[in-house]
């Protein structure tokens, strides 16, 4: 009888359950999208609830379309869009407020505010640069601001939780209430060095360490599923935020591998190994998914706005009917005729690091069309990678000479070339292109001995298409230097003279 690793991918706009064989390949697959809430300018919430309810409808259904039993899964492996953060009451399971998501920039005078030398202090402790994107100022946010939530979290009655320690905790029915490292060392209050939680911030934040769940290794039996969810229980065995998990899915387990996922945001990570890189050029310093309690590092670099700014064009500006055409919509056009697209709608993250930089769109003419600005737009996710991979290089000290890429956007093979040309190296698109969700599954996987070891993952991992860069260097600098000239004024845009 055949088994499975059912992965709960958990996303910035939407709820996936894939079934995966030993060979990782997919069995199954549900997803679901859930409402974003704007109810501020900058401002990005989702419902809690909502996210359980549609997280829990998917799976469902995956087990549905993959026609097994629960017996046939022998683990669940959860990986999560980071940073968000949801308070919720310990007794009732009740979030107290919206989930605040890794998007959203109101806590942006806290950390404008915040002590240079207290910032080099969170610098050397979490590896992270200060900045609204991190949990530490979400949460505080919550306790100030919700009548009551301080009073209760003092007395011990509030949870905090990524959305991992949120659906474990959910799944079941509040047994269990953890994270991973990687998780944890998104939130701006964990010690990637001593591998705990900072007493010195907890305590500047005014955070009690009460709200804050055990960290475990990234692939390790959590508990099990309630019984009612899907018919018997189900082990819980890996989680990882979405980015570490795309490493782990890519088989980067060596140091200096690297790959970049191309999502709602775009992230750069490279594997360090078991010493962290300290970054001087605006990266930031994380831990990598591992199979035990000693953690292996990673340097990242995250944009924002990816795969977000197609969105936009659909869902806004309603340019394109769905994510998908947007290639050929741009191949309508030999070029973006000189326009430029800053996707800075909730600022710019690395290597720049600047809350208040704001959408910008440069260089448009009378003859400026639709095919420009889509093409545009897909161009811009392939500069800011660029931005990243250059800063990553100085750190470092290494040249790149290929790159790993998956999510959604890879599909793009015009991006995927433009990529190619803009970074002068190869791109390597694998034949499967889940690689976040695969990655939460080995994972699982490794944790229940479905998989053996490392080497075995290793050789699932299947080349699809590479993509070699072949435009003219002087081409490239050219249309680099335009980029950086539109950055400048997405940085000036909202500075006061």
């Amino acid at each position: 009888m055949e088994k499975y690793i059912m992965s709960l991918d958990q996303g910035t706009t939407s709820s996936r359950a894939i079934l995966f064989d030993k060979r990782g390949n997919i069995a199954a697959i549900a997803q679901e999208e859930f409402p974003q809430y704007y109810p501020k300018p900058g401002w990005v919430e989702h419902d809690a609830q909502e996210i359980w309810y549609s997280q829990r409808s998917v799976a469902e259904k995956a087990i549905a379309a993959a026609g097994v039993g629960p017996w046939q899964i022998e683990a669940i492996g959860i990986t999560n869009q980071r940073e968000t953060s949801i308070v919720w009451d310990k007794e009732t399971g009740e979030p107290v407020y919206h989930a605040i998501v890794w998007q959203c920039r109101r806590t942006a005078p806290v950390i404008d505010g915040l002590d240079p030398e207290f910032c080099q202090y969170i610098k050397d402790t979490t590896g992270l640069v200060p900045d609204p994107y991190f949990s530490a100022t979400k949460i505080q946010w919550i306790l100030n601001h919700v009548e009551g939530a301080r009073a209760r979290a003092l007395e011990g009655k509030l949870l905090f939780g990524t959305v991992d320690t949120w659906l474990i905790w959910k799944l079941t029915g509040g047994k269990v209430f953890v994270t991973d490292y990687t998780n944890a060392s998104r939130t701006m209050l964990f010690d990637i060095h001593k591998l705990c939680w900072d007493e010195k911030i907890l305590d500047y934040f005014d955070i009690p360490a009460s709200m804050l769940a055990q960290v475990k290794p990234s692939s390790c039996v959590y508990g099990e599923t309630l019984a009612e969810y899907f018919g018997a229980p189900i082990k819980i065995a890996g989680a990882a935020g979405d980015q570490q998990a795309a490493l782990f899915g890519q088989c980067c387990f060596e140091p200096g591998s690297v790959k970049n996922t191309y999502g709602t945001g775009c992230f750069l990570l490279m594997n360090t190994g078991k010493t962290p890189v300290k970054s001087h050029h605006g990266l930031v310093t994380t831990i990598g998914a591992s199979c035990s309690d000693s953690v292996e590092y990673a340097l990242e670099g995250s944009v924002f706005v990816a795969g977000a700014c197609i969105q936009w064009l659909r869902d806004e500006l309603m340019m394109i009917e769905s994510s998908a055409i947007s290639e050929a919509v741009a191949r309508e056009v030999e070029d973006t005729g000189g326009v430029y697209i800053v996707p800075a709608f909730t600022g710019l993250g690395a290597p720049y690091w600047d809350s208040h930089a704001r959408g910008m769109a440069v260089g448009m003419t009378r003859g400026t069309g639709r095919g420009h600005f889509v093409r545009a737009a897909l161009e811009s996710i392939a500069y800011q990678t660029y931005d990243v991979l250059k800063a990553m290089e100085k750190d470092t000290g290494s040249c790149l000479k290929s790159l790993k890429v998956d999510g959604g956007a890879a599909a793009n093979s015009l991006l995927m070339q433009f990529q190619a040309d803009i970074l002068n190296v190869h791109v390597q698109k694998p034949a499967c292109l889940e690689t976040t969700a695969l990655g939460a599954a080995y994972l699982a996987g490794l944790a229940v001995g479905y998989w053996t070891d490392k080497e075995e993952i290793k050789a699932n991992w299947k080349l699809a298409r590479s993509f070699e860069p072949s435009m003219d260097r002087d081409k490239a600098e050219k249309k680099l230097k335009g980029w950086e000239r539109a950055v400048r004024c997405a940085l000036v845009w909202s500075r006061e003279d």
